[in-house]
């Protein structure tokens, strides 16, 4: 079987393997329209090389906080070569990831605070658990 022939006939459990996922993932990615669905040639729908690379895109964007509506939206831009909006779009979820940052560092430093006073050993409760209460 040469190269393109075996690309063009994995199965969705492949597929999944392939991307890191699970079949329903892959299915759901399907519903929502971030995949496409095959027809089936042989009653197996078979997938190729390009779904694995749109299933690793999806993967990854994910995993920089894009949400599964702005991921749908990257895509038809990669179509469509809209480097403007694309750059728009990782602009906004630059400055989102950068107050996400300074959260986490605020609420780092508070713990981080609190941890100290309960190890101070003054009486009473820790202020850890007092400052969950609240």
């Amino acid at each position: 079987m040469v190269r393109s022939q075996a690309l063009q006939s994995l199965t969705i459990g492949k597929l999944a393997t392939a991307g890191g996922v699970g079949v329903e993932t892959i299915r759901f990615y399907q519903r929502r329209g971030l995949l496409e669905t095959p027809t089936r040639g042989d009653g197996i729908r078979r997938y190729g090389h390009d779904d694995i690379r749109r299933l690793r895109f999806i993967r990854q964007a994910q995993a920089a906080g894009f949400t599964l509506e702005k991921i749908k939206e990257l895509l038809l831009l990669d179509a469509s070569d809209d480097r403007h909006r694309v750059r728009e779009l990782a602009k906004e979820r630059i400055s989102a990831l950068d107050a996400k940052i300074d959260e986490l560092k605020q609420a780092r430093d508070a713990l981080k605070r609190l941890a100290h006073e309960c190890g101070s050993g003054s009486a009473g409760p820790c202020p850890i658990l007092a400052s969950f209460e609240s």
